[in-house]
């Protein structure tokens, strides 16, 4: 009886890290949409925010090498098994020298990004043309959003300490400081320079360093506070750039992805970068408030169990998040795919973002809300991986799936421009959705056949009753959006009040469905086993 209790707070405290965690990325992400709303009312799908998108996404790739993908789940795992077996001086010796050395090589790569900018804008968004100026004005831009990667790296370095101590709230609320940021620079300087595309790289920056010296103060509190120093033989960080060198490539699957997408992009109509940008940023929503939260949590859990041997809890954990994730992501899919055109209109359709503009973006939307599940589920099964100090495996999975995604990017815009298709860009979309789900097989299989996850005992009555759940669901917002009308004619007031309507009573539908068809929350504060499902409604 003692360790089921000790299992059921475990799971607890989890589910309330994790509801915590979605809190703060909730208001982050809120922010975010509120930044894009600001964007598309000045700017729409034009010239500058294509070159902006461009200049921004580069170091945004990077800091998915060097900080989030590959420094989180290379540095949170031996941290972890610092803080559980070794001292406290050790761990901040560990510290000390990982923030000194990861400051000299992003500094280094920062100078080097910077003074190549336009060789890099050629590479990545070759179908820039010269005459238009996107391509000397991305490459402008780049020169000062590149030292971005920079502080956000060692911003990252900040929220890894902080997640191994549970302190989740303040690396998930930092985001909040680059939209707000953003937001300042866009709507109260950019209007009256000469040149807002420059304006905008320049808040990146800002932001930036706005975001490392706000974490700054917990770390002190923590008494974790780093003295960097350069130490690239120390045996902590040696493991830690072991670890990180393929999780660069592995975690970052989808940011590779959506940059090739870019460069295809880059090719078809002006506008179609931006299309692909505002849609994704719809589709990111949930995924950083319910998946990139619950692989967040579980990565020093994790991490913490396999360095105790206990493989027992690893797997309970994983499948644990599988269920959790699949109950939360289904209606969002299916909200995503009925609401696309309202979604858009409400956010953006107001000032320079046209008609046009939402029924393009709307089909982007639509593909990429197929693939929302999966995207969630790379991360959380990749987080499996990271925390057993386990990179390669991932590593070869992501190499084939960036194959199948650029091979499918291209059939899919071909396929579609033979047919006349009006918005060939949802052929990239589709295949980043279609290449994650084949990564998130792969991932699955493997730890499966290691016996670090399982479903549970009848797993398709659960999956079957969430079917169902999002069946009535759907056909209700469906029946209310109809009833509603035309979406392009509401004003501002009107559209919001009647999403809202759309999205609280279509959550308000499907967890009453849920509750009624046997799905209660106390089975994600128990022990998750198959012995134990079996005793249990689903």
């Amino acid at each position: 009886m003692a360790k089921k209790n000790k299992k059921q707070k475990v799971f607890k405290r989890l589910l309330g890290a994790s509801t915590l965690v979605s809190a703060m990325t909730f208001l982050s992400r809120l922010s975010g949409m509120a930044r894009d709303v600001v964007f598309a009312n000045l700017f729409g799908a034009s010239i500058v925010m294509d070159a902006f998108f461009v200049a921004f996404k580069i170091p945004n790739l990077l800091r998915r090498f060097f900080a989030e993908g590959a420094f989180a789940t290379g540095f949170v795992p031996i941290i972890s098994e610092y803080k559980t077996n070794k001292s406290k001086l050790e761990t901040k010796e560990l510290i000390n020298s990982v923030t000194g050395t990861l400051a000299t090589i992003v500094f280094i790569v920062s100078v080097i990004g910077s003074i190549a900018s336009p060789f890099l804008i050629l590479i990545f968004a070759p179908g820039f043309a010269e005459t238009d100026g996107r391509q000397v004005l991305a490459s402008d831009m780049l020169r000062i959003t590149f030292p971005y990667l920079f502080f956000i790296s060692l911003t990252s370095l900040a929220g890894g300490i902080l997640n191994t101590y549970n302190r989740f709230g303040v690396p998930a609320f930092t985001p909040l400081l680059l939209n707000t940021t953003l937001i300042f620079f866009s709507a109260f300087i950019a209007p009256s320079s000469s040149n807002p595309g420059i304006v905008l790289a320049v808040a990146v920056f800002v932001a930036g360093a706005i975001q490392l010296f706000f974490q700054i103060p917990f770390l002190f509190s923590l008494g974790l506070l780093p003295r960097p120093k350069w130490s690239w033989h120390n045996h902590g960080v040696k493991r830690i750039l072991k670890l990180m060198i393929p999780v660069m490539f592995g975690s970052s699957v989808a940011q590779i992805n959506l940059l090739f997408d870019t460069l295809i992009a880059s090719f078809l109509s002006a506008g179609t970068i931006s299309w692909l940008y505002y849609s994704d940023r719809l589709v990111e929503f949930p995924l950083a408030i319910f998946g990139i939260a619950i692989a967040t949590v579980i990565l020093p859990f994790l991490s913490k169990k396999s360095a105790e041997s206990s493989l027992e809890e690893f797997s309970l954990t994983l499948s644990w998040a599988l269920r959790l994730t699949i109950i939360v992501i289904a209606p969002a899919i299916a909200g995503l795919i009925i609401l696309s055109k309202p979604l858009l209109i409400t956010f953006f359709y107001r000032g320079a973002f046209s008609k046009i503009d939402v029924e393009m973006a709307s089909v982007s939307l639509i593909a990429y809300s197929l693939g929302l599940l999966f995207f969630i589920l790379v991360k959380i099964f990749s987080t499996g991986y990271f925390s057993r100090q386990d990179t390669k495996t991932p590593v070869r999975i992501a190499t084939i799936c960036v194959i199948l995604n650029m091979v499918f990017n291209i059939f899919f815009v071909f396929l579609l421009l033979r047919f006349n298709y009006h918005a060939p860009h949802a052929g990239l979309a589709l295949a980043t959705s279609i290449s994650s789900f084949i990564n998130m097989l792969l991932l699955y299989r493997g730890l499966k056949s290691i016996k670090l996850i399982e479903l549970p005992y009848n797993w398709k009555i659960l999956f079957l009753k969430i079917i169902i759940s999002t069946i009535i669901m759907s056909l209700a917002v469906c029946g209310y959006s109809s009833y509603v009308g035309d979406w392009f004619l509401l004003s501002s007031f009107s559209s919001i009040i009647n999403l809202l309507v759309c999205i609280f009573g279509g959550m308000f539908i499907y967890f009453l469905c849920c509750y009624i068809l046997g799905i209660r929350k106390i089975d994600f504060l128990r022990r998750v086993s198959n012995h134990n499902l079996s005793n249990h409604n689903f």
